[in-house]
């Protein structure tokens, strides 16, 4: 598991929830889209380091 990567997915989501807020309060549907579309992202890359993790579990 890499701690750096897990931030950085964190960070993202953060990100995007927060684009998809001022999107919603703004009401800027491209806005409110991209904040989705880093929140789908994150939790790609969380997925992916779960994936990691029981790789090596196995391995170990």
């Amino acid at each position: 598991m890499s701690l750096e990567n897990r931030v950085k997915a964190a960070a993202k989501n953060v990100e995007g929830k927060v684009q998809e807020i001022v999107g919603d309060v703004t009401g800027n549907t491209k806005d409110k889209i991209e904040g989705k579309a880093k929140q789908a992202e994150a939790n790609v890359r969380n997925a992916a380091e779960d994936v990691k993790d029981e790789v090596k579990k196995v391995i170990d």
